[in-house]
């Protein structure tokens, strides 16, 4: 909602900058989109890889109650 209004304001201020902002919008969206496939992949192995580290020491220390 906040990018919006900036919109809004941005298209009464420069409406060429606006409009060009709107059309390039969905391409760099497009070109973004595999980095943040990759960062999710990436995540997800580290965070498999800390939960396998890790699980030797939870299994030692055991379980705490919450």
């Amino acid at each position: 909602m906040a990018a919006f209004f900036l919109w809004c304001i941005l298209f009464i201020l420069c409406w060429p900058v606006a409009l060009i902002a709107l059309v390039l919008y969905p391409l760099v969206w497009l070109v973004t989109l595999p980095f943040r496939l990759l960062g999710i992949a990436l995540h997800g192995t580290f965070a498999f890889l800390s939960a396998l580290l890790l699980l030797p020491l939870l299994l030692v220390r055991g379980r705490r109650a919450v």
